[in-house]
């Protein structure tokens, strides 16, 4: 079998990332070999995200740039895929001319049988149909050479139907894997030097509502706490309204769960909560971090938050950030509000002006720097457990990791720690991560 070179560009959330991975792992049988050189590719997929109006033009620019390699290269194929390929169908055909294939969320295991198809044939393939049963979930992507962490999906789809949300839609209903087929797969990461594992969902709380055999995600968390060889166990995203205080407790009596959990917040406005359909209120939301840090005082919180919704006042914003300076978050994921197509709120009046959703962003994202950097300054002094990763993007010299928190932390040592948990003395937090040196015992 000749050897053929797949170029991927991944585009949205650790999902999609995922998703790109199980991509790899099915077309390797077919010869398909990655590589991080798309001038080489004789495939190149691109993972669209829909989500934000953001990484779809920056999907559909990286498309734009890399459909000319065709010309010169005319055999080479181009696919598109991800939510935003669920989406638009065969209307990715009309935005940019030369596209040979477009699939969606549902349909990644067919992927082989697709590309064999464009090879020999040559003509432009469409699946976008959803199906009662998603095979691609318990697709085994081993992880690359070296790695220590991992994306582990135990559930897609979602039911929630946020107003501004088109996850529903794209990724279609909420369907749960059964918590053996989850074990058997952290089971088989583990042994291939994996040591850290994020479990993946729209909302991982209502994991197991629809299964047949009695387990929710308090039970999953804590039959993978039980693996051994695992050392850390991460999860996202979290729905606020569904957070129970038995998951809370989690974070106190479940040793491998790490003290952090992202939990989107989206508005300090209890009026664009329910425009929203969030199913919650500012008290709601902070009763739950109020529990969180009482169970575990360090633990880590990081959100979303959506400016310029659809009838949000100043008075609105004001809330938003009114709960910010409560709660103080340890990061945040901010947006400007875009419509969706097919979203409830496409229906509502886009009537907040775009100076005014840039003017709130800018002030909204300048108040979380201070936030994030007071928490960064707080632990200089601190001594964190810290798995390294591997080599800093900032120094040759340098080591990185992520503290239990996910705060990542760079450090001078060596590359034989990488893997290890080891501890690490900050020494100064910065604004986007922390500098520590190797405690020693």
């Amino acid at each position: 079998m000749n050897k053929k070179y797949l170029y991927i560009e991944t585009f949205g959330c650790q999902m999609n990332v995922h998703d790109s991975e199980q991509m790899a792992v099915l077309l390797e049988p077919s010869g398909y070999t990655l590589t991080d050189d798309a001038q080489k590719a004789d495939l190149i997929l691109i993972n669209g995200c829909s989500i934000r109006e953001k990484a779809e033009q920056k999907a559909f620019s990286e498309l734009g740039r890399l459909i000319r390699l065709k010309e010169k290269k005319p055999e080479l194929i181009v696919g598109f895929a991800g939510c935003l390929a669920q989406h638009l169908g065969r209307k990715v055909y009309s935005r940019v001319r030369n596209v040979d294939l477009v699939f969606g969320t549902h349909n990644i295991h067919r992927l082989p049988e697709m590309i064999s198809a464009c090879e020999q044939e040559r003509k432009k393939i469409t699946q976008t149909n959803f199906s009662s049963k998603i095979t691609s979930l318990n697709i085994f992507a081993p992880p690359l050479h070296g790695s220590i962490s991992s994306f582990v999906s135990i559930m897609q789809g979602c039911d929630n139907y946020c107003a501004y949300c088109v996850v529903p839609y794209l990724r279609g209903p909420e369907m749960s894997r059964t918590p053996d087929d989850v074990i058997v797969e952290i089971q088989k990461l583990v042994e291939s030097g994996i040591k850290e594992v994020t479990l993946l969902g729209q909302n991982v709380n209502s994991y197991g509502r629809k299964l047949q055999q009695e387990c929710n995600f308090v039970s999953l968390i804590k039959k993978i706490n039980d693996i051994d060889g695992l050392e850390r166990i991460r999860f996202t995203t979290s729905h606020p309204r569904d957070l129970s205080d038995d998951l809370i407790d989690c974070f106190a009596s479940v040793p491998k769960l790490c003290e952090h959990i992202h939990m989107a917040v989206q508005s300090g406005s209890d009026h664009i909560l329910k425009q929203m359909n969030r199913g919650y209120t500012a008290e709601d939301f902070l009763e739950k971090v109020e529990k969180l840090r009482h169970v575990c005082p360090h633990i880590s919180i990081t959100s979303d938050i959506i400016v310029g919704f659809p009838g949000e006042t100043q008075e609105d914003y004001q809330a938003t950030i009114d709960l910010m300076e409560k709660i103080r978050f340890d990061l945040l994921f901010s947006f400007k509000y875009s419509a969706r197509a097919g979203t409830a709120a496409q229906k509502l009046p886009d009537d907040v002006p775009t100076d005014e959703k840039n003017r709130r962003l800018k002030d909204l994202q300048a108040l979380q720097n201070i936030h994030t950097q007071e928490k960064h300054t707080a632990l200089e002094g601190s001594v964190q457990e810290v798995l390294v990763e591997g080599r800093s993007r900032n120094s040759e010299q340098d080591m990185m990791g992520r503290a239990r928190s996910w705060k990542i932390v760079n450090f001078k040592g060596t590359p034989e720690t990488i893997g290890q948990r080891i501890n690490v003395e900050i020494t100064r937090g910065y604004l986007h991560s922390l500098r520590g040196k190797i405690k020693e015992n």
